[in-house]
């Protein structure tokens, strides 16, 4: 017989908890952004607003 005492619960839920890892990796690489990435398209949704307010016309 090879190996030791194996604690059942303890290899379950270590193989649970590798399953949520991997299935969170796929969702990051899928849906995810970095950091910087959501800075500068915050940036850029600002400048856009900025040069759409200063073209809006003063009618009254």
């Amino acid at each position: 017989m090879a190996g030791g005492v194996v604690n059942l619960r303890a290899a379950r839920k270590a193989r649970e908890r590798a399953e949520k890892r991997a299935r969170g990796d796929e969702n990051a690489a899928k849906f995810g952004r970095t950091k910087a990435q959501k800075a500068r398209e915050a940036a850029e949704a600002a400048r856009a607003r900025d040069t759409l307010d200063a073209h809006r016309r003063e009618d009254e």
